[in-house]
């Protein structure tokens, strides 16, 4: 009798090893897939954390470029005679829109002035003048002309400024004036630039509650999206996906883990 319960001790002693040495088996079996799928949560995470950090980086709006050597042009005359670059001399005014007018050295005639539904503008000493469905180029030699009776050999820029609403993805919304020539990036930036939720490439044109998708990069000029004043410049937010991406690594790395420890099983 003693001899039998040795030998069944043995025997459930020999069974409870074999039993330890597959439970470390599967073990060994299984923690390469765990590790794996630890290593792809990982991963996820931090490719979630990174790359919202590179859009909102790309977002930023960028310093402007240093004063070119030489003085301002707030202290030298601007030529007379000179042309204005393209896209300011071909700008046709509307009603809505801003006349800039600078004259050299004479500040108490110089500043904004709008034009009224009926395309006019009130200048000084030279009082209301139609400016509406002429180009900024042929409204400064006609100033030029008319204040030539005033001042002797003046020197005068007309800039011509829209006068749109930026909404949306921006941190100051708002009204804002702006010059055609400047570019997309430049107007998000007078409304304090892109929040992180808002996108790098796409704004739309709402006028009339007429919506038109427009994509656009750092050089596009806003002359070439055709913005009248009063239109509302919209700049939409990124897909969830995109402003998530950190929750997105985690649920793919969650998924993994999963799918790996069911194929395991």
């Amino acid at each position: 009798m003693a001899a039998r319960g040795h030998s069944v001790s043995r025997r459930a002693r020999g069974g409870a090893f074999r039993d330890t040495g597959r439970a470390g088996t599967r073990v060994r079996h299984e923690a390469p897939f765990v590790v794996t799928a630890l290593g792809a949560i990982m991963i996820a995470l931090m490719c979630g954390s990174v790359l919202p950090a590179v859009a909102n980086g790309q977002s930023s709006a960028q310093a402007p470029p240093p004063a070119p050597a030489g003085g301002t042009q707030a202290n030298r005359p601007p030529d007379p005679a000179a042309p204005a670059s393209d896209a300011t001399a071909n700008a046709i005014l509307y009603p809505g829109d801003l006349v800039r007018l600078k004259i050299w050295r004479e500040p108490d005639l110089s500043g904004d002035f709008q034009v009224d539904e009926h395309g006019f503008s009130v200048f000084p000493k030279i009082g209301q003048v139609h400016v509406s469905d002429i180009t900024t180029d042929s409204l400064r030699r006609m100033l030029i002309g008319t204040y030539s009776q005033y001042l002797k050999d003046p020197s005068i820029e007309v800039t011509m400024l829209r006068r749109i609403t930026v909404i949306g993805a921006v941190k100051n919304p708002g009204l804002y004036p702006i010059d055609p020539t400047m570019t997309v990036a430049d107007v998000l930036a007078l409304a304090g630039g892109a929040d992180p939720t808002g996108m790098q490439d796409k704004v739309d044109v709402i006028r009339g509650g007429k919506r038109t998708r427009v994509k656009f990069d750092q050089r596009t000029n806003v002359g070439t999206l055709a913005i009248r004043s009063g239109d509302e410049l919209f700049l939409p937010e990124r897909g969830w996906v995109s402003r998530n991406g950190y929750v997105v690594g985690a649920i793919i790395g969650a998924a993994v883990l999963i799918t790996t420890t069911v194929i395991v099983h």
